[in-house]
């Protein structure tokens, strides 16, 4: 099976596309709006302003002449959707990215960019800064893939939706939960331009097909002891000492769900990110009480809320049975969401089936389908019914410090769009 492009149609799409635009872009987007539109995954810090990135990009879909509309959750975090309607009897497709980045809390220590997170600077094949891999990159990738489809002259028959979103650091709730649940938008099919790029300084690399995403959720964890002086620490139950041991036996345990069929997938697993324990004013007394907060990564179909808070507690009165004066409570963490994981979309159906020949017809193989272990907005577009993937250049690593993205991963994923994109929506003659 063979794409349906004339060979003619798919050389002016190819050559369309322009190396130094990317890297152009990328530069100029890393910085735009920053560090006002980072936006942290913990519920107790306020979240990020995404309105100037969300303007600029607004005026990019509005010069390629799509009808461009901004929809507001909240106050300066414009969801921004590009419409380009078709000429009649194609399917829908939404090209999706967001807007808000992983904030930089530790600059100093981003030596690439000379302590710079949102000064983006090339090392090689490389291009550092934050938002490069997640997502500001990935998003100037789907930019100028469909610009490239546009320039190209192809008569569309199905609508083209550019969905770019506000809060998906956070799990989507002002954003493609906002827009799909409240508003309604919809499409037969989107493509999450996200991370899912592997061998990351290999010559043998590639960009995964994510037919499926994980869920997650954050889990509180509180240790209880009996406090002491800490003089005669033998009279009490020092609760950071019981948490501290079962730091170990958390980050270890498995869950009751079998995990995915996929090959290489993560099992669902705990890793305990926050530790809280101790009174101001009480140095000199033993705590009655520790808090740990756990991430809960790589939530399988069927896995709930009551079935992870379960597992965890029963590994937890195991390791803690016959300790004399300990107790526990485990629930969700206040102001988090627990996240689904999602069904897999077929590799026969679309946006599958066009993705998988646009990248054999420029890498020379199949593309490896996998369960993306993250969130990020497919996992919306799929609970509101669309046929959602996610297939983009950046690293599917998420490094903390120093985030990069590499450029020829970066224009082979621009070419593989913009084959796939004209070959979905089908193109009139």
């Amino acid at each position: 099976m063979n794409l349906t492009l004339g060979k003619e149609l798919q050389e002016r799409l190819i050559n369309a596309l322009d190396e130094q635009e990317y890297i152009d872009l990328t530069t100029e987007m890393v910085a735009i709006g920053q560090p006002h539109s980072t936006n942290p995954l913990d519920p107790d810090i306020p979240a990020g302003e995404e309105e100037a990135i969300a303007l600029f990009v607004a005026g990019k879909l509005e010069a390629m002449g799509f009808t461009v509309s901004r929809h507001y959750s909240q106050d300066r975090r414009p969801n921004i959707v590009g419409v380009l309607k078709g000429t009649g009897g194609g399917p829908s497709l939404m090209i999706n990215d967001h807007l808000d980045t992983y904030p930089a809390v530790e600059t100093h220590r981003w030596d690439k960019c000379d302590g710079q997170p949102f000064k983006a600077t090339r090392h090689g094949d490389w291009i550092y800064g934050r938002g490069t891999s997640d997502t500001r990159a990935n998003l100037a990738a789907s930019l100028l893939a469909v610009k490239s489809v546009l320039n190209s002259g192809a008569k569309l028959k199905g609508d083209l939706i550019c969905c770019y979103t506000v809060d998906e650091e956070k799990d989507g709730v002002h954003g493609s939960l906002f827009l799909t649940q409240t508003l309604g938008i919809t499409a037969d099919h989107s493509i999450t331009v996200e991370p899912t790029a592997w061998g990351k300084d290999s010559d043998d690399w590639g960009l995964n097909l994510s037919v499926a995403n994980s869920g997650h959720c954050l889990v509180r964890l509180v240790v209880r002891g009996i406090k002491s002086h800490i003089w005669r620490p033998d009279t009490g139950v020092n609760a950071i000492t019981k948490a501290a041991e079962l730091v170990p036996v958390l980050n270890a345990m498995p869950f009751r769900h079998t995990p995915s069929a996929f090959p290489g997938h993560t099992p669902p697993c705990a890793c305990v990110v926050r530790v809280e324990g101790g009174l101001p004013g009480e140095m000199q007394f033993t705590p009655d009480s520790c808090t740990l907060t756990l991430a809960v990564v790589g939530i399988l179909p069927g896995m709930t809320l009551d079935s992870v808070v379960g597992d965890i507690s029963a590994v937890v009165a195991e390791t803690l049975t016959g300790q004399e004066g300990t107790a526990f409570e485990v629930d969700q963490l206040p102001g988090s969401l627990f996240v689904k994981g999602t069904e897999p979309v077929p590799m026969d159906d679309e946006p599958n089936a066009s993705l998988s020949l646009a990248y054999q017809s420029v890498l020379g193989t199949k593309p490896r389908p996998n369960r993306k272990n993250a969130f990020n907005d497919t996992i919306r577009f799929r609970e509101a019914g669309m046929n959602a993937v996610t297939f983009g250049p950046g690293e599917d690593g998420w490094s903390p410090i120093n985030e990069c993205i590499s450029i020829k991963k970066s224009v082979a994923a621009m070419k593989v769009l913009a084959l796939a994109i004209p070959n979905i929506l089908g193109v009139s003659e």
